[in-house]
């Protein structure tokens, strides 16, 4: 994969970012219409800060650096990427009206147990995760990869644990 190709397919995810920012924002609309409260806001101006240095750091990194394409390593990433996608939007798709990138929750609806809910208490974070590593070493960006690896194990342990305790609240 050429440095041209992986710039179009960072330029690829960001553009996916801003139609989640759309969907998200028609979603956080209709829950606070619906009553929902919001949780954590504090934190969530450093979720935006981590995922935009995520794309700005894989470009950065493969372009300043001259990072190669290692065909094993890179078509193994890029079939990560592609399957955090997926679960990504199953996940979108399955919370429906509910998902949107904020912590908000409308009171008296019972908690989603399909999907890839009916296994994983938080599949869209592992999708986060997995995309975090993988996207990067699709063209051995391994600097970002680690860095955003360990910087958004601190923000997920702060945003679970605030998205737990939403949850319990709104169920109790």
């Amino acid at each position: 994969m050429s440095v041209l190709a992986y710039t179009l397919l960072i330029v690829a995810v960001a553009a996916e970012r801003l139609v989640e920012l759309v969907v998200s924002k028609r979603h956080a609309a209709w829950a606070l219409a619906s009553g929902g409260r919001e949780f954590g806001r504090g934190h969530y101006p450093y979720m935006v800060a981590l995922h935009t240095a995520l794309l700005v750091g894989c470009l950065a990194e493969v372009w300043l650096l001259d990072r190669p394409f290692l065909p094993v390593l890179g078509w193994t990433m890029l079939a990560l990427v592609a399957a955090s996608q997926a679960l990504r939007w199953w996940c979108v798709t399955t919370l429906g009206r509910r998902w949107n990138t904020l912590v908000i929750v409308v009171p008296g609806l019972p908690l989603v147990d399909r999907g890839p809910y009916r296994w994983l208490k938080h599949p869209n974070y592992l999708a986060v995760v997995v995309e975090g590593f993988a996207l990067p070493l699709v063209h051995s960006a391994w600097l970002t990869a680690l860095t955003f690896t360990l910087l958004n194990f601190v923000l997920l342990a702060v945003r679970i644990r605030v998205e737990d305790a939403a949850l319990a609240e709104a169920t109790a």
